[in-house]
């Protein structure tokens, strides 16, 4: 199972890379993504119209979900436990960090902030 960062989901729908076009629709097809209500969240706030809501809406009525509740509780620890802010990781990110450990889900990202804390925290 993957949770898909936003960075990934922008260039997604905005339909310009080909290749991770047709990866991430192998994996939605698949049932391989988790959709992360944080994430979604990000999304819907740099919607432009309706249409775009409603794509979005639908991937997420879609997707598989996990039990989100507590999960920024988790980030919150997590972020002090790791020092995770003062390595430019917001409570956000965090969060996705949380959920990835939590649900021992690999995380598919283009931040390179999250993307060094979450190999940092799988192998340590």
């Amino acid at each position: 199972m993957i949770a898909v960062d936003t960075s990934v989901w922008i260039d997604f729908f905005r339909r310009s890379n080909q290749p991770l076009i047709d990866k991430l629709d192998t994996l939605v097809e698949n049932n391989e993504v988790v959709a992360l209500s944080c994430v979604f969240g990000e999304l819907l706030q740099g919607i432009k119209n309706e249409n775009e809501e409603k794509i979005i809406l639908d991937f997420w009525d879609t997707l598989l979900k996990v039990d989100e509740s507590e999960l920024f509780i988790d980030a919150g620890k997590s972020s002090i436990r790791y020092k995770l802010l003062g390595k430019g990781i917001g409570l956000i990110d965090s969060y996705i960090l949380s959920a990835s450990l939590k649900y021992n889900l690999s995380l598919w990202t283009f931040d390179k902030k999250l993307n060094e804390a979450y190999n940092t925290l799988l192998l340590g």
